[in-house]
């Protein structure tokens, strides 16, 4: 299904240190059931009137970006983009403040609403086309080539240049893997969340047997708690490694070793920046100003991400009832994951969150037969053009 994100997943974390007053009150300013109470009283930024960072005019008066996940740093780029009169709706599941650029005011309101449980475990291009409020969706790669037929999407931005997911093993069980391909030549169990489109691309190359895949994960480790480690497991390498060594309690500790799954040839583009096929034409005056800005984001967020942390540290503690968990040493993992594994960067020219067509289409051809063979066919005629677009990038923007 390619939806790119974990299940039903319970993350354990350690206790978080920072509070934070939430603040009911959506993008229409009304009252919220469900929210807490309270409210912020930081003041945003003067705004920037005219010129490259003012938005007024252009874009909606608020931008709406349904993530496909609870609040994390894989989306600091979005939560950079809040200004200090961010507010917390924990019965909507959103955040919504003054859109800022380098600390100033574009004249617009930004809303960025989790995904995972708060829309029902579907995926965003399927949320964005019941809930047309949505301007831009976190949408990968393998779900806009499924979905291409009924529910299309066309790529604008990609904060990941490779793809955080990835499958892991426990270094001690398993000294001698270094690859999925060593994995495949053993009996070991490799636990994965049943609808991810990659498997049955390492299914059908031979890196992994069908005998020894088991689509029942949901997110939880209790699984390989169980096994004490014997299986190997999918997850994410921003998050899964740092809190099974470190945040899974009552003495249970595993130093793991993994492989990305883009590095067995899976090159897809994950968590990108999304329209509606459809919208993009009314959109467009908007994307060309919010792109840069949205690059930019994405820059200042890699260099200075605390502020960005800080809100998302305190959007999960605020919702009390919620099953995600997340620690400030899980958010400072995430980040510096994603720099030393090179796993947001500028990739092959100097230009961030652009996307190459090469790519794409060998998305295009893993996955055309493999959706055909699902009987869920692709749109006839696809192409890379059809899936994204370079034309918002500016590409004087990226990491230095």
């Amino acid at each position: 299904m390619g939806r790119f994100r974990r299940g039903a997943a319970v993350a354990f974390g350690t206790a978080l240190a920072l509070t934070l007053t939430a603040c009911s009150g959506d993008s229409g300013g009304g009252s919220a059931a469900g929210s807490t109470g309270g409210g912020s009283t930081s003041a945003a930024p003067a705004v920037a009137s005219g010129g490259a960072l003012d938005l007024t005019g252009a874009c909606p008066a608020t931008v709406v970006v349904q993530t496909d996940w609870f609040a994390e740093s894989e989306y600091g780029f979005l939560y950079n983009l809040i200004g200090p009169d961010a507010k917390v709706d924990t019965g909507k599941k959103r955040i919504t403040g003054s859109l800022v650029s380098g600390g100033k005011d574009t004249g617009v309101n930004i809303e960025v609403r989790f995904g995972g449980a708060a829309i029902g475990y579907e995926q965003v291009s399927a949320q964005m086309y019941v809930d047309k409020s949505i301007n831009l969706g976190i949408v990968s790669t393998d779900e806009a080539i499924q979905n291409s037929a009924s529910q299309p999407t066309r790529a604008v931005f990609a904060p990941f240049e490779v793809a955080p997911m990835m499958i892991m093993w426990d270094k001690s069980k398993h000294p001698n893997f270094t690859t999925l391909v060593d994995i495949g030549q053993t009996d070991t169990k490799v636990l994965y969340y049943e609808t991810d489109a990659y498997m049955q691309y390492l299914l059908g190359a031979g890196i992994l047997r069908q005998g020894q895949v088991d689509g029942s994960y949901d997110g939880s480790p209790s699984r390989w708690v169980a096994e004490d480690g014997k299986i190997a497991e999918a997850g994410f390498a921003t998050s899964e490694p740092y809190i099974y060594k470190h945040e899974l309690g009552d003495g249970h500790s595993y130093d793991v070793n993994l492989q990305l799954v883009n590095d067995t040839g899976y090159p897809v583009y994950g968590q990108a920046l999304s329209v509606r096929t459809g919208d993009e034409a009314k959109l467009a005056p908007c994307l060309k100003k919010l792109v840069p800005i949205v690059q930019r984001s994405q820059v200042d967020f890699l260099a200075h991400p605390q502020t960005a942390n800080g809100l998302i540290i305190k959007a999960v503690k605020a919702d009390a009832a919620s099953v995600w968990n997340y620690s400030p040493g899980l958010a400072a993992y995430a980040v510096q994951t994603m720099k030393d594994r090179g796993l947001v960067s500028n990739g092959s020219n100097a230009t961030i969150g652009d996307m190459e067509q090469s790519r794409v289409n060998r998305m295009i051809q893993i996955l055309t037969p493999i959706y055909a063979g699902q009987k869920k066919p692709v749109r006839s005629g696809l192409t890379p053009a059809s899936l994204f677009t370079n034309q918002y990038i500016d590409k004087t923007i990226g990491l230095k």
